[in-house]
């Protein structure tokens, strides 16, 4: 069973900020990697199918599967790990989650479902909104 990555997607304002950044840079034909000071030990079990989920303004709201383990430099020269990702994100049952720094494992067993159904109308509520309405047990 793969295991995942939770990730805080630092200065997104909402799942179609992430989007609409994401398209530009493979538009520009650049990589969708994030950079990370340590590569995970448990590689293996994450590229066996894992993904990682982004959390936006404490909702965790959309994944995307991870594809490669890169080893990189940073510009200080000190290596560090790409996470490269293949394009598209993937909303997600909005969750609520605490702030952390970094990246956690998150086992395939506590992800949150797909999310395939909009409301009739085409209208989708905020992930926020849905979180919160989750959390006080309304939906």
């Amino acid at each position: 069973m793969p295991v995942h990555l939770k990730k805080l997607s630092v200065g997104s304002a909402s799942f179609e900020a992430l989007q609409e950044w994401q398209n530009s840079r493979v538009a520009a034909h650049m990589p969708l990697m994030h950079v990370t000071r340590n590569r995970p030990r448990r590689a293996d079990e994450i590229l066996a199918g894992g993904s990682i989920y982004w959390i936006i303004k404490g909702v965790m709201c959309a994944r995307q599967p991870i594809i490669e383990l890169r080893e990189v430099t940073r510009a200080d020269g000190r290596p560090a790990c790409g996470i490269v990702l293949a394009p598209g994100l993937v909303k997600v049952e909005p969750t609520r989650m605490r702030i952390f720094q970094g990246w956690r494992y998150l086992d395939s067993k506590d992800a949150p479902r797909d999310v395939m159904v909009s409301q009739e109308d085409g209208q989708e509520m905020p992930t926020a909104m849905v979180a919160e309405l989750r959390e006080l047990g309304l939906l």
